[in-house]
């Protein structure tokens, strides 16, 4: 199989769908790997270190895509590139569709077969290709939301650890997930007093269990919920609902609520966003200021450190990107129920049930469409 891999055009991105290891597997297993001249730039990557895995270099994205029988990415394909991809041709990628129609109805209407890493399942129900993302959002909360809070930025000008004889920032994580229990041991680790917010009793008292000296746990009912978001001087959106859109826990109205200066960061931008007022940003322009709450809602966060992404997504990517290649895309799929959990689209049909119902569009399933 011919693999094709382009460089990332969404603003302020600078990860790459394959390292030059990856490719070097790749070619290990008999396939072919074609990278577009400068892909790997901003992970660290030069075209010298792809050729020496003996990858091939394109002159630009359309020639990537006119040859590859697969395409490997990072982000979802941006509209020019969409208007590239054909019938036929696999996509591996994250997707993210349901809150975004245009991108739903261009994949559909190119024919081409479309595989999400973010609903891709493991035995254990986890999402394995997009654990490593989560865990680097995480983390990056508590960073990001620290600057947010700074006075220049618009912030309360708070400290996340205060200083002796004044306290420190108090956080609420609402989700205690993947990307919440990351960004709970972040912020934690920078002094703040911290308290993640979930509906299962089962993962609050894993969280208490393993955690319960570092951060707080809190049942996350909507009475709860606004109590802590009232005392906040940070909210960290961590909820996800596997490939539907994220929802909305935090009101336009509960911003009046807030200490004047408190920060928001909504990791769950990328599936529209848990809080009412979110609305995707980029690292170029990353806060805006809504009734004097400052919003960091960065849709690429791991974006920002692409090294250290690009690498761990790499290592999560490798086994699916070469099952793919070396069965193909049915047999993978038919082989692994995991792996076609992450089939959301083929050959002009929806095959994702929370991106249909999100969306309003009809579905097939995905056992059908590996027929």
């Amino acid at each position: 199989m011919k693999i094709g891999c382009p460089s990332e055009i969404k603003p302020q991105e600078f990860r790459v769908g394959m390292t030059p290891n990856a490719a070097r597997e790749a070619i290990a297993h008999g396939h072919s790997v074609l990278i577009q001249t400068g892909a790997g730039v901003g992970a660290g990557f030069a075209d010298v270190d792809y050729v020496t895995a003996g990858a091939a270099i394109a002159r630009d994205a359309a020639d990537v895509f006119a040859k590859a029988d697969m395409i490997v990415k990072v982000k979802e394909p941006q509209a020019g590139e969409r208007k590239m991809l054909r019938e036929g041709q696999l996509l591996f990628t994250y997707l993210h569709l349901a809150p975004d129609p245009e991108q739903t109805k261009d994949l559909l209407a190119s024919g081409c077969t479309a595989i999400a890493y973010e609903t891709v399942t493991d035995r254990n129900g986890g999402l394995p290709l997009l654990a490593p993302m989560s865990e680097v959002a995480g983390r990056l909360a508590p960073q990001v939301g620290a600057w947010t809070l700074q006075k220049a930025n618009g912030g309360r000008g708070v400290l996340m650890g205060g200083v002796p004889g004044v306290g420190p920032a108090r956080v609420a994580v609402i989700g205690g997930g993947v990307v919440g229990t990351h960004a709970a041991r972040i912020a934690a680790g920078m002094g703040a007093d911290v308290t993640v917010l979930d509906r299962s009793l089962p993962r609050m008292r894993y969280l208490d269990d393993v955690y319960g000296g570092t951060f707080k746990t809190s049942y996350a009912s909507a009475g709860n919920t606004a109590e802590l978001v009232a005392e906040a001087d940070m909210v960290i959106g961590a909820v996800l609902i596997p490939g539907a859109a994220a929802p909305k826990l935090v009101t336009r109205d509960q911003l009046s609520t807030m200490k004047p200066g408190a920060a928001i960061v909504d990791v769950a931008i990328d599936q529209g966003g848990c809080f009412e007022t979110s609305k995707a940003t980029t690292h170029e322009h990353p806060i805006y200021d809504v009734d004097g709450i400052m919003h960091y809602c960065v849709a690429n966060m791991p974006g920002a450190v692409a090294r250290t992404s690009t690498i761990a997504l790499g290592n999560a990517t490798m086994p699916f990107l070469l099952a793919l290649a070396d069965r193909g895309w049915k047999q993978a799929c038919a082989d692994d129920p995991h792996l076609l959990e992450g089939l959301n689209v083929h050959a002009g049909h929806l095959t994702y049930f929370a991106v249909g119902k999100a969306l309003g569009i009809d579905v097939i399933s995905p056992q059908l469409a590996i027929k």
